[in-house]
């Protein structure tokens, strides 16, 4: 049995697969439920009365050897610690959108809503790039994956009102990073920066901003009630959304696919699909021609990253 986790800054999933990667149970915990990720592990594996052989584990930040501290979290991962505490065989650490990367071949079609069909060319990277607490950004290259902290590149305004959001934030965070934009807490940033342009049309404002998640509140507030303002910060943040993943897709020419994931985008998928994500993805002039020719896909399964940790744990954590 092989026990994965996606490891968030505000969410932990934990599941237990069979020796063929198989999900058989899953688990939802807040991730400041608990005082340290040990400790997590421990309250799920009683619960769920199991004692896996190979564990393998998707963290939100930058994995480089045995050990990881997540990015928006104090929780220090170790895993010789967690291999000798839980008697396990073997345990790998990867980057969460690594372990996502790894899950893309687990994928189904129903998993999948296409916003643009492309050109398929198989032998071409692929792009796994979400938005969820941070950002994250992988490609696939046959089996190989290379991840790494794509989410703290700087920020590069494609517009008039992106180079305005810019600004704004420069002036409050100094350097600014892509997912000061693009994340939930990006959402949160342009809906204030909107309302500071904007105030007599943030009727809702006060309640929005005090919500214990205010990104989803704005998405809620936007898709369900139509309120104009919520709307607008929708809007503006998926032309970041899809300007940034344009880019990334151009740097590889990810004609293999581009794979929007993360927890963001199946919440938000009719705002997705109205058009925006791909009139930014594909603003890139005399080069429009060659994201045009990239599947844009968006991931609706919410276990991608267990299921990439899990063929990952398979594959290479055991013995021959």
């Amino acid at each position: 049995m092989i026990l994965t986790g996606d490891v968030g800054g505000t969410k932990t999933l934990l599941a237990l697969h069979d020796d063929d990667g198989r999900l058989v149970v899953r688990r939802r915990y807040g991730s400041r439920e608990a005082a340290s990720f040990d400790a997590l592990v421990a309250r799920f594996l009683d619960e769920a009365a199991a004692t896996p052989r190979l564990a393998c584990f998707g963290v939100a930040g930058p994995v480089l050897g045995r050990r990881v501290k997540l990015t928006h979290l104090p929780w220090e991962i170790d895993a010789a610690a967690l291999q000798s505490r839980f008697g396990l065989q073997a345990v790998g650490l990867l980057n969460d959108f690594a372990a996502a990367a790894h899950g893309i071949e687990a994928l189904s079609a129903a998993d999948l809503v296409t916003l643009q069909a492309g050109e398929p060319l198989p032998t071409r990277p692929k792009l796994v790039i979400g938005a969820g607490t941070g950002l994250g950004v992988a490609y696939v290259q046959a089996d190989a994956v290379l991840s790494g902290e794509g989410g703290h590149a700087a920020f590069a305004p494609a517009d008039a009102a992106q180079a305005e959001l810019w600004q704004w934030l420069q002036q409050r965070l100094g350097r600014v990073q892509v997912e000061h934009v693009v994340s939930g807490r990006g959402v949160a940033r342009i809906y204030e920066f909107l309302r500071a342009r904007a105030p007599q049309a943030a009727a809702a404002a006060g309640a929005i901003m005090a919500a214990d998640d205010p990104a989803a509140e704005i998405g809620r507030q936007a898709l369900q009630e139509g309120d104009a303002l919520s709307l607008a910060a929708l809007d503006l943040f998926v032309s970041c959304y899809g300007a940034l993943a344009g880019d990334h897709a151009l740097t590889v020419l990810a004609r293999g696919g581009v794979y929007v994931t993360g927890g963001i985008a199946p919440r938000l998928l009719p705002r997705l699909a109205a058009g925006g994500f791909l009139a930014a993805f594909n603003d890139k002039g005399a080069d429009a021609p060659l994201t045009r020719a990239c599947p844009v896909h968006v991931v609706t399964n919410p276990d991608l990253p267990l299921l990439g940790a899990a063929r990952h744990a398979a594959v290479t954590l055991t013995p021959v």
